[in-house]
């Protein structure tokens, strides 16, 4: 793997010209850093400090790499799966005696008092009761996967607000969605976001690959209770079916890029106001102070 720095040749470290030494990359869970941290010997940019782990990796904060998910011992069943932060747990299911009914057919015997067809109580080992042990535990997890998937639609299909036809899967530019609210007044971000800033066109943030890279890396990654692009999208009336086509081409393209570009072109009076609101609703002040960042640029223009 092919680094940016010449004075740094471990690809975790990078040239820092304030301190005049290689220092290390910081690590993020859920990501691997790239070769530098993306950073050249005069401080210029090449690639994004971070990208997220790959399917079955890892990184829970310890390493600057992805590691590769651990795959359960033989009879040990999964209790958590593995996830972008954290590894697999895996659940030894123990060597508890089970009693169960067996029906089977024994031949009479004068001494054993059994009879044909007669139904006796075993005691089964633990190598015996993961027989059918592990397939029930399978059965009853696909059950609840698919009970939570239901719920899920039928909240998501309830909440959803009227949008036009989505007719071309192929285009997401051109997708239909229904007409953007008014904005809420911009009275309580104003302690956030100088007036400038939340009165600048939207485009703004397109234009600003520093600002648009640090918004890209906070609201893409799908985190259980934090809301992310998805939401966004969402808030903008862009249809279902958009949202979920634009994140099958993450790997080419940023959705929250794709939804800025998406807005700005059928709406190009919008402002950073718009956006910061937005992302109020959604609690999401981290993204909103990366909008601060965007006052240099405000006031070049």
């Amino acid at each position: 793997m092919m680094g940016h720095s010449e004075r740094c040749p471990d690809l975790k470290t990078f040239w820092d010209k304030n301190t005049l030494k290689c220092e290390l990359c910081s690590v993020r869970p859920g990501y691997g850093i790239t070769p530098n941290c993306g950073h050249g010997d005069d401080g210029s940019k090449h690639d994004v400090p971070y990208k997220e782990c790959k399917d079955n990796t890892f990184n829970d904060g310890s390493s600057p790499d992805c590691q590769t998910c651990a795959s359960c011992p033989p009879r040990f069943i999964i209790s958590s799966p593995c996830s972008t932060t954290t590894d697999t747990k895996c659940e030894d299911p123990g060597t508890t005696t089970v009693p169960v009914t067996v029906s089977r057919l024994t031949p009479t015997n004068p001494g054993s008092g059994l009879k044909p067809n007669e139904a006796t109580t075993t005691p089964l080992s633990s190598n015996a009761g993961l027989l059918w042990a592990v397939p029930l535990v399978i059965v009853i997890s696909i059950m609840l996967v698919v009970l939570c998937a239901c719920l899920i639609y039928m909240k998501r299909k309830r909440g959803q607000p009227t949008v036009l036809t989505y007719s071309r899967r192929s285009s997401y530019v051109n997708s239909g969605f229904s007409p953007l609210p008014d904005p809420p007044g911009n009275n309580d971000l104003e302690g956030i976001l100088s007036p400038n800033i939340l009165s600048a066109p939207l485009q703004t943030v397109l234009d600003n690959l520093d600002v648009l890279e640090e918004l890209v890396i906070l609201l893409d990654p799908e985190s259980r209770g934090v809301k992310n692009t998805k939401h966004l999208a969402s808030l903008c009336s862009f249809p279902a079916t958009w949202i979920t086509y634009t994140y099958s081409m993450k790997e080419s393209k940023s959705p929250l890029k794709a939804v800025l570009e998406g807005v700005t072109s059928r709406h190009p009076d919008l402002t950073v106001g718009y956006l910061a609101n937005l992302l109020r609703r959604m609690e999401r002040n981290d993204a909103i102070a990366v909008l601060g960042k965007l006052g240099q640029d405000v006031m070049q223009v």
